[in-house]
């Protein structure tokens, strides 16, 4: 009888080449950069919230009084909600840098652990964002059949 060999990988001595290095290196240099830009968007997004409510004012009068603080706070809202993606990306960034400079499999893992982080949260925030629009187009089709 013939034993067939079965190949399992070791997670744990598991090695990048330098190609894969390098794309490596390449791509954390890309998303440190993106996240650097997205902290200071987050910061402008912020400080145009907090100015927004006089701006808001003089666009549309007083038509709805308080509608311009509601905006202000939807618009702090959404800038904080942006500053997480930009934390996990500036995150895996970093840490996939020290990781490829000092070769530590520890720390590169944990780069990819904020990477996941960043995966998960957007899809999370995207099943959040489908599902306002189909209840806004429920909403919508539910208002026009009503009128007529």
């Amino acid at each position: 009888m013939e034993s067939t060999a079965v190949t399992t990988t070791n997670l744990f001595e598991f090695s990048i080449d330098p190609t894969a290095a390098g794309y490596l290196k390449d791509a954390a240099r890309w998303a440190k950069f993106l996240s650097i830009i997205g902290f200071i968007f987050c910061g402008l997004f912020i400080i145009f919230a907090l100015t927004a409510s006089s701006i808001f004012a003089l666009m549309l009068g007083n038509l709805v009084p308080g509608m311009t603080w509601f905006m202000s706070i939807v618009l702090i809202i959404c800038a904080l909600v942006y500053l997480f993606p930009c934390l996990f990306l500036y995150r895996f960034a970093s840490k996939a840098q020290t990781a490829i400079r000092s070769q530590d499999p520890t720390l590169l893992s944990e780069s990819f652990k904020n990477m996941r982080s960043l995966f998960r949260f957007l899809g999370i925030l995207t099943i959040i964002g489908l599902g306002i629009n189909i209840l806004m187009y429920i909403g919508l089709g539910v208002g026009t059949l009503l009128r007529h």
